[in-house]
């Protein structure tokens, strides 16, 4: 029974991560055939079908991140470490929704500007959900650095793309 829990916790933790990753995803539908083809990018723009599977990816990596914390939290008994966890979970959700905003400000609303104000939010929430994660879980940490990188690079992407158009 208690693998049973553990189970429907991590299928739980990636369908939260995965549907935010297709919340986001909505943004993109219209713009990506219309508006971003038209725009400006820069020479290390990479190729548009690489986007879909590197992002599944991270998803997966962030779900499976959050659900080793979600387990520690469970395990918990002292109060302050409650508490703790849980301010690392609302940091977690926090950056998540911050992921989805980003799609919207700059694909659906197609405002490079805002969406590089807004990407530097949730670079520095992915830093500080890894700082909270990395006391609880090296490995729930770890699992958020590709996130991490990929976020830094896709921030220089969207600077490049306000500033060419």
């Amino acid at each position: 029974m208690k693998n049973f829990k553990r189970l429907g916790r991590l299928i739980a933790s990636l369908f939260i991560t995965l549907s935010a990753g297709y919340l986001g995803s909505l943004a993109n539908f219209s713009s990506l055939a219309t508006w971003y083809p038209t725009i400006n990018k820069p020479s290390f723009n990479p190729p548009n079908w690489i986007f879909g599977p590197v992002w599944t990816i991270l998803f997966i990596m962030m779900g499976v991140s959050f659900f080793l914390i979600w387990n520690q939290c469970l395990k918990k008994k002292g109060r302050s470490d409650r508490i703790y966890l849980h301010s690392s979970m609302i940091f977690f959700f926090v950056q998540l929704i911050a992921n989805i905003l980003w799609s919207f400000l700059f694909f659906f609303f197609q405002n490079p500007f805002l969406a590089f104000v807004e990407i530097i939010v949730l670079w520095v929430l992915i830093i500080l959900t890894i700082y909270y994660f990395k006391k609880q879980s090296k490995v729930a940490a770890w699992l958020l650095v590709p996130y991490l990188l990929w976020v830094s690079f896709a921030s220089v992407l969207n600077f490049a793309i306000w500033q060419l158009n």
